[in-house]
């Protein structure tokens, strides 16, 4: 879905003679122009960039279990070489708006549960034999099938349900929605800023900024996106320089009211160069020795299972919100797409910056009219950049940033018109997958619960004829997924 028309006004002719790099990325026949993708790219760039720094962070304040730390610098610098490389190969090989970098969440279960148990080679041995395994289902066929077996509406819900998760994302990420300390002695567990207030010039630097990207977006202006984190991030830098605010946490207590993960000041160092000691740190065949064959088969598991349906729910949303999915629901070069995304999280395994998966924040590109691989090549460019320009990267807030993230979502909701929801058999399942993304922080949650709740209804009704038999087989890991607790628990 653009928010503006091309820049003539009306899409371009596919009819008309086009250079070999127009056909080749398929610009014309998707309906861009090269303006479009490159605002595109930037806008991914900037919503996305704060894995530079955050995964660093993630990583490198974990142990390992010899008692080990990995190199803050040098995370730094891999993620963001492994992000740019990633992110271009998807441009090239998929010829899709999705970029890639190091994941969140499967970085903080490397780091907190898995590096303990061995060392920090091992553990990123186990993420590229995650990776290898995933590829391996992409070339015999089985994951594109699996994707192909999800219904329709269904997949719609996942894209509904990532849009959501987006905005409750940008919302917490800006402080606009904060975690009620249980201490409050109260029901509620999240509430509106401090206390209830926006009292913080943070919060009010998203709140103008959110604004003006709505009234952009609402006047159909063109870059209504990237403008918007261009202009809060000008606006921060300002009230930075004349209110003193400083970060949200200073000397490791926590400061309410500061700036989250980047203050906005103009840096005095440009240019630095990049440490890439890291790369080819990782091996295959230790951990299974030290910890036991059962340890890293369950992590491996678990890894599996989220990368695979994390992006699966991904690359529906992008190409939902770009129109660009076929009766089926599924985008152009999906084989291509998937196996550009194993590779990936091989990739950031044997670069120590854990697996790289496909990134929602891309939709921020997809809003500003990106339609293929091109706007990756120029997110990619700039990630590669960042390693040398690492001081610039950390200039955007999150508070200037995550405007866009709440823009996108309402976006990507607009599709739930499509859902029967006078069909129950369709419509529960697609309103658990909806729910639970954003209420459990996870697409892979959301994706199990509908995929587990479509299954058992539609039993319960005697139509077992309607499932694909695949179903069977992904509703039965989800249950092991989410019954991974205990399982482990009783054999370990």
């Amino acid at each position: 879905m653009a928010i503006a028309p091309p820049d003539n006004g009306t899409p371009p002719d596919p009819a008309q003679p086009r250079t070999g790099f127009d056909r080749f990325f398929e610009i014309s026949a998707r309906g861009s122009t090269m303006s479009r993708e490159v605002r595109g790219g930037l806008a991914t760039f900037f919503t996305m960039a704060y894995i530079v720094v955050l995964n660093p962070l993630i990583l490198g304040g974990a142990v390992d279990g010899d008692g080990k730390k990995l190199s803050i610098p040098a995370l730094a610098a891999a993620t963001a070489l492994v992000a740019g490389l990633m992110t271009m190969l998807m441009g090239v090989v998929g010829r899709f708006p999705m970029a890639l970098a190091a994941g969140l969440g499967v970085n903080a279960l490397v780091a907190y549960e898995i590096a303990p148990e061995m060392t920090w080679a091992d553990a990123m041995g186990l993420v590229v034999i995650e990776g290898v395994i995933i590829a391996v289902l992409v070339l015999t066929g089985l994951r594109t099938a699996v994707f192909r077996s999800v219904p329709t509406q269904l997949k719609t819900a996942i894209g509904v349900g990532i849009g959501l998760f987006l905005t409750i994302i940008g919302l917490v990420d800006a402080g606009f929605v904060r975690r009620i300390p249980d201490v409050a002695n109260t029901t509620v567990p999240v509430g509106l800023g401090i206390n209830g207030k926006i009292v913080s010039w943070p919060m009010l630097v998203f709140v103008v900024g959110l604004l003006l990207t709505l009234v952009l977006v609402v006047r159909r202006v063109r870059g209504a996106i990237l403008i918007g984190i261009l202009a809060s991030t000008v606006l921060a830098i300002i009230v930075e320089a004349v209110a003193n605010v400083g970060p949200s946490f200073v000397d490791g207590k926590p400061n309410p009211k500061g700036w989250s993960l980047n203050v906005p000041e103009l840096p005095k160092q440009i240019v630095d160069v990049p440490d890439l000691s890291l790369l080819g740190n990782f091996n295959v065949l230790d951990s299974w020795s030290r910890a036991g064959w059962l340890v890293p088969l369950m992590f491996v598991f678990t890894l599996l299972i989220t990368d695979f349906f994390d992006t699966m729910g991904t690359m529906v949303a992008i190409g939902q919100e770009g129109d660009m999915l076929d009766e089926r629901g599924t985008p152009p070069r999906a084989k291509e797409i998937l196996l550009v995304d194993s590779i990936a999280a091989a990739a950031g395994g044997a670069a120590s910056v854990s697996s790289n998966t496909s990134y929602i924040e891309s939709a921020a590109g997809v809003g500003e009219g990106a339609r293929t691989g091109v706007a990756n090549l120029v997110t990619g460019a700039l990630f590669l950049l960042a390693m040398f320009l690492a001081p610039l990267s950390v200039v955007v807030p999150f508070e200037a940033a995550s405007t866009a993230l709440v823009v996108v979502g309402f976006l990507m909701m607009t599709a739930v018109r499509t859902i029967d929801w006078t069909d129950y058999e369709i419509a529960i399942p697609a309103f658990l997958t909806i729910t639970f993304m954003p209420f459990t922080y996870s697409i892979s949650n959301g994706i199990g619960a509908g995929i587990i709740s479509y299954v058992v209804l539609k039993l319960a009704k005697g139509k077992a004829r309607e499932i694909h038999p695949l179903l069977y087989g992904v509703a039965a890991l989800f249950v092991l997924y989410f019954l991974r607790g205990p399982i482990e628990s009783a054999v370990l």
